[in-house]
């Protein structure tokens, strides 16, 4: 039977393919019922207060940071989505006196305008909200340098060279509304996919690329950054592959209500726990990693009820 299609849009792959059965599954899972999905491989987490969210979220990376030595670095690849923990991360690295000089950091993803990365000075730029946010205020005795920061670009070679010999402890994320983590949004529905997805085994042969961004990924980062400019929003972007991710010793999503909604936050969190990889929803395919963490503010996780605003 063939799949359904998109109710948002029609010439692309999305969540809204699925099977009904599995919508409706999904909307009726409760917080209890979420927290009951963890299994090998896949830690569901409750926070009650986003102070404790976000401080888990920067303890993250400094607790990878701390394992770095000169003849083991090791890194971090972190997000623009959710931001709130970087002024953390930079507080508690002062705070300890801890020497970065050894650790890597890689960004998750970066805007791509006419022909090429959006330079640092670009309002959207993540390689601009990553230095402003937290490592211009590492102290300088400190911080990791320079060469040590790795931010995608439009010749993905030295970005995807730069994994090699690094261990990356753990691979931050959100999750946007389109099921995506970083930017590996699902893909279009043309050529050899136009009747189906791509096959999960496919798709996870993806490396760092510049993508075409799904329509509601560009309407959410209007919304969320640009004060619902969409004008202001790229199309397409540079983003770390699965290749990458799967390089990662452990994938930790922080879910806080904001990025994606109570629908989503549960689909994936049931998807990766039942082990249904679809490329569909993208983030499914983390159900084939060996070492998922979902973490969740209670406050954020709403309710599928239906409530006429």
């Amino acid at each position: 039977m063939p799949r359904k299609i998109s109710s948002i849009a029609p010439d692309w792959w999305d969540y809204t393919t699925l099977d009904n059965d599995i919508i409706k599954e999904v909307a009726d899972l409760t917080a209890e019922k979420m927290l009951q999905l963890s299994r090998p491989g896949f830690k569901v987490i409750f926070y009650e207060s986003l102070e404790d969210f976000y401080l888990a979220e920067a303890l993250e990376y400094v607790t990878a940071w701390r394992q770095s030595t000169d003849d083991n670095p090791v890194g971090v690849c972190g997000p623009i989505g959710p931001t709130e923990h970087l002024p953390l991360v930079a507080r508690i690295v002062n705070e300890l006196g801890l020497s970065l000089k050894s650790a890597h950091f890689w960004g998750m993803d970066e805007w791509f305008l006419d022909g090429k990365e959006v330079s640092p000075d670009h309002p959207l730029s993540f390689e601009r909200a990553d230095r402003e946010m937290c490592f211009n205020r590492i102290r300088k005795d400190l911080v990791m340098p320079d060469k040590n920061l790795h931010f995608p670009k439009a010749d993905t070679a030295d970005f995807i060279k730069s994994w090699d010999g690094i261990r990356c402890a753990v691979m931050q994320g959100g999750q946007g509304d389109i099921k995506h983590w970083a930017f590996n949004d699902p893909p279009k529905r043309e050529g050899e996919f136009k009747d189906a997805p791509p096959p999960p085994e496919k798709y996870r042969k993806l490396t760092t690329r510049v993508v075409d961004l799904h329509p509601i990924t560009i309407a959410q980062n209007a919304r969320t950054s640009g004060g619902g400019n969409i004008t202001l929003v790229p199309t397409q972007a540079i983003t770390v592959g699965p290749v990458e991710t799967w390089k990662a010793d452990k994938v930790s999503i922080w879910h806080a209500g904001t990025h994606d909604n109570a629908f989503g936050q549960r689909l994936t969190t049931y998807m990766i726990s039942k082990k249904i990889a679809d490329t569909s929803v993208p983030m499914s395919l983390l159900a084939d990693h060996p070492n998922v963490q979902f973490n969740f503010y209670r406050g954020g996780l709403g309710s599928c009820s239906v409530e006429m605003h």
